[in-house]
């Protein structure tokens, strides 16, 4: 369960300075893949990370911790 209520699942992201229903892109990864805000994390973490959710902790390992851009679309 997600900090929006709604379930966990492909496409969602976690990030604590955009609002929830926000929708972004990360270009550099993922292409014209939509992914949209609805969780949060950790408040040590900050502002400018995102957490991108994988189907498991091997997908998670495997992707591991990358610097990118975020393109924001609408919020």
């Amino acid at each position: 369960m997600t900090a929006a209520g709604t379930g966990v699942r492909e496409g969602v992201i976690a990030n604590n300075l955009l609002p929830f229903g926000t929708k972004v892109r990360l270009p550099e990864i993922y292409g014209d893949k939509i992914f949209v805000v609805e969780d949060r994390m950790n408040s040590r973490v900050g502002y400018y990370h995102v957490d991108i959710w994988l189907p498991s902790y091997r997908d998670a390992l495997n992707f591991g911790s990358k610097r990118t851009y975020i393109e924001v679309l609408e919020n």
